[in-house]
């Protein structure tokens, strides 16, 4: 019977211990969090999905080159408390875009704030 716990309590920890990797969770550490850089652009794909809502839009930079950008949002739980939906954007929207950009210059970015070309703007943030 003795032996029995200890095997039960061992196989616990080791399941504890394998599965802490599911219990973690990214930084921000890839964004440079010292400036706030601002996008405006159209919207090419919306994926509320978890673990973070993902924002695809093209965008021109200085001489008219479309740039496609990526922009990560709180997970689709904290943006719906806050209002949005699964068809809050649509592809074609024209959106402003401020966020944190990839200290790597990629054109990926955190999410600050969303403006919708009405003047709308989405809260990102609780």
């Amino acid at each position: 019977m003795k032996s029995r716990r200890v095997s039960f309590f061992l196989m616990a920890v080791v399941f504890l211990i394998v599965s802490s990797p599911v219990f973690a969770h990214h930084g921000g550490s890839a964004y440079d969090h010292t400036t706030v850089i601002t996008v405006r652009g159209t919207v090419v794909d919306f994926q509320f999905v978890n673990p973070h809502v993902q924002i695809y839009f093209d965008a021109k930079d200085d001489k008219g080159n479309v740039i496609k950008w990526q922009a990560e949002s709180n997970s689709p739980n904290t943006l719906t408390r806050m209002g949005w939906s699964k068809n809050i954007l649509k592809p074609g929207a024209q959106i402003t875009v401020s966020g944190y950009r990839a200290k790597n210059g990629s054109p990926l970015m955190h999410v600050v704030k969303i403006v919708l070309s009405n003047g709308t703007e989405l809260d990102v943030e609780a």
